[in-house]
């Protein structure tokens, strides 16, 4: 599914930035994977979009750490929630299995394929230890990377994106020569239309009712760009290249 605007054309961006957690990387099936483990370890169920819906809530809280060193503070909550237990083991066990979370299936394909358009460059909340497990699970196509550990600041804070925005000055382009490309409606979306970026929503939960494991916008953005799978994007840039 695609949804094209009359945005900027495909072929005039030089530059892609990326959300990497929830866009690239399946951490919604790496949260309800290891739960659904300690689960079974315990003799119990859990529903996974009743732990999802846990976890946004506990990384609303102004305790919240960066990701996914949070996810053990999060299983804390979620346990005392559902009934699993709550033991340091869980929690460095939900920590280590979200750090290993897997790219969704068509993302290293379409990331392989974008690389030979763009100069992909990562924005990301996940802390830099993650972030290199998982740039090597999508066959490394970044030509930049921004974490939380470099920026000293998760998105949506327009600092993040300013630092992004002096660094492609540097490199002779300029905002406008970028598309933002993300799931979250929270941390990208909407603070990349605010900063005039030109975006793409990939809307990975498009069959899911809700917004799982990421925080729930205040207000919801039309986006520039809209795609159910990365994939698509990476089709429609082929196409308005090859035209």
């Amino acid at each position: 599914m695609a949804t094209l605007t009359a945005a900027r054309p495909l072929d005039r961006f030089s530059y892609v930035t990326f959300d990497v957690v929830g866009t690239l990387i399946d951490f919604e099936g790496a949260i309800t994977g290891a739960l659904a483990t300690i689960a079974a370890d315990a003799g119990m169920t859990v529903d996974g979009e009743e732990a999802l819906a846990i976890y946004r809530a506990a990384r609303y809280q102004p305790d919240a750490l960066r990701f996914p060193d949070d996810l053990g503070r999060c299983y804390g909550r979620i346990a005392a929630a559902t009934g699993l237990p709550d033991t340091p083991e869980n929690r460095r066990f939900m920590i280590d299995a979200v750090g290993e979370a897997q790219p969704f299936a068509d993302s290293v394909e379409a990331m392989a394929r974008l690389k030979a358009r763009y100069k992909l460059i990562a924005m990301t909340n996940a802390r830099r230890w993650a972030f290199e497990k998982y740039e090597e699970k999508l066959g490394n196509p970044f030509w930049a990377s921004f974490t939380t550990d470099d920026t000293g600041t998760e998105k949506p804070d327009s600092a993040f994106f300013q630092q992004v925005f002096d660094f492609v000055g540097k490199n002779g382009g300029t905002k406008d020569d970028i598309l933002h490309t993300a799931q979250s409606q929270h941390h990208d979306i909407g603070i990349s239309r605010a900063l005039g970026m030109t975006n793409a929503w990939i809307q990975r939960r498009h069959a899911q009712k809700g917004y799982g494991g990421t925080i729930e916008p205040a207000e919801f953005t039309e986006p520039d760009y809209h795609f159910h799978a990365l994939i698509d994007l990476a089709e429609a840039a082929d196409k308005a290249f090859d035209n």
